[in-house]
């Protein structure tokens, strides 16, 4: 009887052996796949953020934060840390007046045309985004900054989008 006991126990281990090995191959290939997934996305996320990055220098390229020479206009006032903060809140006191903005050379169809978005691409221009709701636009300004650190604009161009 103990020989009998003795052979089924070993004939257990070596089921529950045969059923882990079986068992542990099967978790190695599905981990294995799951490697080779996260690798795959890994690799679509690096040449994802790859292109971003290129995106995101081709469109600092028009911009006064990134332009030294530009802000090199800048150096003789001292007193203004931030020339494109100081330029984007001169031009969005043009808002403040009754009616449509000064700057904006058509009359409001809905409301009343305001600026609403800014880009300063360098020392002497903007482009900008009007709108009164419903309408909009674009312009595009030339600016400077006089010794007083007053800022005056002039429109170089303009245009109305129709709705369609």
């Amino acid at each position: 009887m103990k020989k009998h006991l003795i052979w089924y126990l070993i004939s257990f281990l070596v089921l529950l052996l045969l059923f882990q090995l079986v068992n542990s191959n099967k978790v190695y290939q599905i981990q294995e796949k799951r490697i080779e997934k996260l690798n795959e996305l890994r690799k679509t996320y690096k040449d994802s953020t790859a292109s971003l990055f290129y995106e995101n220098q081709d469109l600092r390229y028009f911009d006064l934060k990134h332009n030294d020479e530009a802000l090199s206009y800048f150096e003789e006032f001292s007193d203004i840390d931030k020339p494109e903060s100081f330029v984007m809140d001169k031009l969005l006191e043009t808002n403040e007046s009754k009616g449509n903005n000064p700057l904006v050379p058509y009359e409001g169809m809905e409301g009343v045309f305001k600026i609403n978005k800014i880009k300063v691409l360098n020392h002497r221009w903007i482009i900008a985004d009007f709108s009164d709701g419903t309408y909009w636009g674009e312009l595009l300004i030339q600016y400077f900054v006089n010794q007083d650190r007053s800022v005056e604009f002039t429109v170089l161009d303009h245009l109305l989008y129709t709705r369609q």
